[in-house]
C-alpha cells in the first residue's frame, strides 16, 4: 500500500516562501516519475511541477522562475521550493507518484497524497 504525505504548507504573505515536502512509504521515490499538483477552489487540479527518473523537470508557465522541484534521495522525499509567492498560488497542493510498470504514465497507476493547504495573503 502506497502512502504519500505532504508537509510544509501554511499561510504566507505575498512575496514570501514555502518549502513543501512529500514523503512516501513502501516506495523509493528515485525510481519513479513524480509531480506536484494544486487545486484552487472552483478550479481544476493542475500540474505545477514534475520530475522524472532521468532528471527532466517541467513547470507550469505560471511558476517558472519562482518554484523549484527537486529530490532528496537520502530522505526519500520530493521537495517543492516556492519563492515569490503570489495570492494566485493559493491552493491545496498534492504530491503524486506514477507507478506504471510500463513507464508510460497511465493514470490508473497514479497515487496521491492527501493534499496540504498553501495560502498566500496579506
Amino acid at each position: 500500500q502506497v502512502q504519500l504525505v505532504e508537509s510544509g504548507g501554511g499561510l504566507v504573505q505575498p512575496g514570501g516562501s514555502l518549502r513543501l515536502s512529500c514523503a512516501g512509504s513502501k516506495i523509493i521515490f528515485s525510481n519513479y516519475d513524480m509531480g506536484w499538483y494544486r487545486q484552487a477552489p472552483g478550479n481544476q487540479r493542475e500540474l505545477v511541477a514534475s520530475i522524472y527518473r532521468g532528471g527532466q523537470i517541467n513547470y507550469v508557465d505560471s511558476v517558472k522562475g519562482r518554484f523549484t522541484i527537486s529530490r532528496d534521495n537520502a530522505e526519500n522525499t520530493v521537495v517543492l521550493q516556492m519563492n515569490s509567492l503570489k495570492p494566485e498560488d493559493t491552493a491545496v497542493y498534492y504530491c503524486k507518484v506514477n507507478l506504471d510498470p510500463l513507464r508510460v504514465s497511465r493514470p490508473r497507476f497514479d497515487y496521491w497524497g492527501q493534499g496540504i493547504q498553501v495560502t498566500v495573503s496579506s
